[in-house]
């Protein structure tokens, strides 16, 4: 047990465990807050189509800033900012584009929500990966891909500025959730009756996406495209088992993710394994646990 510990404060030496630590932990909270009105929307799904959205974007802005490199011999401005920014200024926008277009698609008649998040995660899923290969920056395609779908390496390779845009982004998030809580909680409950009372439901959805959106851009970084979705939705799901009220699903969804990230981050660091799966099966862990708990206290 010494000898763990000894190692663990070995590694928390380095900038970049701490770095990685600072923003698993703010994104797992942030997450937590968003998942559960997602969840109880019946939303869940959006946050998987938006990961396969940003996805495609990265395979977009990297394609950009390969073709750019090419084109001037190295020495385009452009592509320089796309590397210093890791292609967020393409990312982001396009991931908001995408979730606004979830949100007005899905209320189209002819197309059923499930069915535009379906069309627009895939298909931009699939033309992400053929950009990769197509047009791709490194020998190691594959290991590239399984990064980014997985957050394999990437968690460990952050800089100071994206430690701050995580933090500012965090702040955001939980500054919108506290100022508009009553108004979320109704849009979330009962839309008509938001409607009803004067409450824009339909721009609250829209907040709600857009936040959602950029969580998602910064948890890639965390868990990978693929695995975001169970960080918006399983720590939602656990607190569900036992709490009942809005505000006590929220606080217990929290400090799930919050633990679920910090206990991963250190598992995967300590025994060498990817940070997401780490994470992700920690909080499948925490879910069966509460299950558990739910079940005996149906019996008492």
């Amino acid at each position: 047990m010494s000898e763990l510990v000894e190692t663990l404060q070995y590694y928390f030496t380095f900038p970049f465990v701490k770095y990685a630590m600072i923003v698993g932990l703010l994104i797992a909270l942030c997450s937590s807050l968003l998942g559960v009105t997602l969840v109880l929307k019946r939303f869940s799904f959006i946050g998987d189509g938006l990961s396969h959205v940003a996805f495609g974007a990265m395979a977009v802005s990297t394609v950009l800033s390969v073709s750019l490199k090419q084109m001037s011999g190295g020495e385009s401005r452009f592509a320089k900012l796309l590397e210093d920014t890791n292609g967020m200024i393409i990312i982001i926008p396009l991931t908001l584009l995408a979730a606004v277009l979830l949100l007005r698609t899905g209320q189209n008649t002819k197309i059923k929500g499930d069915a535009a998040i379906a069309m627009i995660s895939v298909g931009a899923l699939a033309i992400g990966y053929m950009l990769i290969n197509l047009f791709s920056a490194s020998a190691n395609v594959s290991g590239d891909v399984c990064s980014t779908l997985f957050g394999s390496t990437s968690i460990l390779t952050l800089t100071v500025e994206e430690v701050w845009l995580c933090a500012a982004m965090a702040v955001i998030v939980l500054a919108v959730f506290i100022i508009f809580y009553n108004r979320i909680f109704s849009v979330t409950f009962d839309e008509s009756f938001a409607k009803a009372s004067g409450i824009k439901s339909d721009s609250y959805n829209l907040l709600i996406a857009v936040i959602t959106a950029l969580i998602i851009v910064l948890a890639m970084n965390l868990v990978g495209s693929l695995l975001i979705s169970a960080l918006i939705i399983f720590p939602s799901l656990s607190a569900m088992r036992v709490f009942k009220s809005f505000k006590g699903v929220i606080l217990c969804s929290s400090v799930i993710s919050v633990v679920c990230a910090g206990i991963g981050i250190i598992a995967s660091i300590l025994f060498s394994t990817p940070v997401g799966s780490t994470i992700v099966t920690a909080d499948i862990a925490v879910f069966f646990i509460f299950c558990g708990v739910a079940a005996i206290c149906r019996r008492n």
